[in-house]
């Protein structure tokens, strides 16, 4: 009898999974149409939607109720993080990019830590020992690797997981996340106003690079160098919380 029962059990579970499953492909195609429009030409959005339909199976398994978030909300963010693991394994972008896009982080952290201030792009250029231009071209090469949001702060090797809605049960972890937004709220907050713009029109009224020139009367490789240096200075403050977490 408690076999059976347990058996119901997986049954009723499985049930619910496949139910959430059903209700929300569309969310799937939406997130991949939606990324899709700022990638590469030769990124497909059927291998988005692919390996989005895998992320929220596995969200539709492990979802629990009553951790803060609607099902929509942490569907979305393991769908989205499953498309971005998938275009990450199969980065076009050398290695080389990516060790500057951590020297670039780790020279923001370093100034501004010594400063008490926004670090200029003169004074990260001089840390990482380039010139102004050298720096901007840089700028330039790290935007192809970013992406397209929080994940990006995290770098290569970091767990995010720990920082997403319902991905933990214990009181703990709840806080942790609840500090984590606070931090990185308080970090964009403390940008300088050109960065918070860019970001603000490209993610809030998710404007193209184009547009987002327009707007500044800048040409759109400079709003991808503001943008990914914003992206950098966010990634070299929340630092002490991507490489270990809170109070390690």
């Amino acid at each position: 009898m408690v076999r059976a029962r347990s058996r119901m059990g997986y049954a009723s579970a499985g049930d619910e999974a496949a139910r959430l499953v059903s209700e929300h492909v569309d969310l799937v195609r939406r997130i991949a149409h939606h990324l899709v429009a700022r990638l590469p030409a030769s990124v497909q959005v059927e291998d988005l939607i692919q390996s989005g339909m895998v992320g929220l199976i596995e969200a539709a398994r492990q979802f629990q109720t009553g951790q803060g978030a609607t099902f929509a909300t942490y569907a979305g963010i393991r769908v989205r993080g499953a498309m971005i693991d998938e275009l990450r394994r199969a980065d076009w972008t050398p290695r080389s990019v990516h060790r500057n896009s951590r020297r670039i982080a780790e020279a923001i952290h370093q100034v501004e830590s010594r400063e008490g201030r926004a670090a200029s792009d003169r004074e990260i250029a001089e840390t990482l020992g380039v010139t102004l231009d050298d720096y901007h071209g840089m700028l330039q090469d790290t935007a192809s690797c970013q992406i397209l949001g929080l994940e990006d702060l995290f770098g290569e090797d970091a767990d995010s997981d720990r920082f997403l809605p319902g991905a933990g049960t214990a009181p703990t972890e709840q806080l942790e996340r609840e500090q984590f937004a606070q931090a990185l709220a308080e970090a964009l907050a403390d940008l300088p106003e050109r960065e918070r713009l860019v970001l603000a029109l490209y993610y809030d009224e998710e404007l193209n690079l184009r547009e987002i020139g327009a707007v500044l009367d800048v040409t759109e490789s400079r709003v991808s160098q503001i943008r990914s240096q914003a992206l950098h200075r966010l990634r070299g403050r929340l630092s002490d919380w991507t490489r270990a977490g809170p109070g390690a």
